[in-house]
């Protein structure tokens, strides 16, 4: 790194907050942004985040950009959605057109965002798997990143400390191993409306949301209600907000196809931190 200090925005997107900085210049590796993550998310010593975002050219130039995601414990995702649509609104304050397309790992998405409203294309076709670990009945829908998905009650949604429990419980089980997997808690309000809560991996904990938490929920609450071909829009409702997903389904290979994740992304500050 060039100097001692690490210039960063600060985000949060329906309560998903994020540690973002200009890495174009900065070209600071992926092993020490695995190493510096754990530090600069941490709530008590550090900035404070569900994860931390780096902004970079992509030199392969298979797209306009780069972003590259790292966990609060430092681990890698495959794909972070409200992170994504952060990333997007601050590219755009960094001169990024308001349409453009961005590569997490080796996929490419695009965006568009209109003032905080930003939506996520994913180059994704997945299917909603049924599946028992242990006692368990759980729905496995892979979104670019590792997903299950587990109706509850809606009552039991404000058990935190039982969804914590079991959360971690199916996260770390031997079934998902090595990689673990996301956990998410769902409850239906209508036939395209539903409540979420989300046991992060890598965060460890409930996150007030998780966009690709809500992709995977709102294809398995579909699939739950057995609807048919077409395109929908489903309202998912988390804690920090509501986030909207937009698919369409085909009956005919049970595939679930044109992806896209919309929601809020706000600023919440700026700052330099002492490396």
């Amino acid at each position: 790194m060039n100097n001692n200090t690490l210039p960063f925005i600060k985000m949060q997107g329906a309560g998903n907050d994020f540690v973002l900085f200009d890495n174009r210049s900065m070209k600071i590796e992926d092993e020490e942004l695995s190493k510096i993550a754990p530090v600069l998310c941490d709530r008590k010593f550090g900035i404070g985040s569900d994860g931390l975002i780096a902004l970079c050219y992509d030199i392969t130039k298979k797209a306009d950009l780069v972003m590259v995601y790292k966990n609060p414990d430092g681990s890698d995702a495959g794909m972070c959605g409200n992170g994504a649509r952060c990333f997007a609104a601050y590219a755009v304050t960094l001169g990024s057109p308001k349409q453009f397309s961005f590569r997490v790992h080796d996929k490419i998405y695009r965006a568009n965002v209109e003032q905080e409203n930003v939506t996520i294309s994913f180059p994704l076709e997945t299917e909603v798997k049924e599946e028992n670990v242990g006692s368990e009945s759980v729905l496995n829908v892979y979104t670019n990143t590792e997903h299950i998905v587990c109706p509850v009650q809606k009552d039991l949604l404000e058990d935190e400390k039982q969804l914590i429990t079991d959360g971690r419980y199916l996260r770390y089980h031997n079934h998902y191993q090595p990689k673990g997997t996301n956990v998410n808690f769902i409850a239906g309000v209508d036939s395209d409306e539903l409540c979420l809560q989300t046991y992060e991996r890598g965060v460890e904990n409930l996150t007030l949301a998780c966009g690709t938490g809500a992709i995977s929920s709102a294809l398995a609450w579909h699939h739950l209600q057995q609807n048919g071909d077409g395109k929908y829009t489903y309202k998912v409702k988390v804690r920090g907000g509501t986030l909207m997903v937009h698919f369409q389904f085909n009956e005919s290979d049970k595939k679930y196809s044109e992806i896209k994740l919309e929601g809020p992304a706000t600023f919440v500050f700026e700052g330099e931190y002492y490396l």
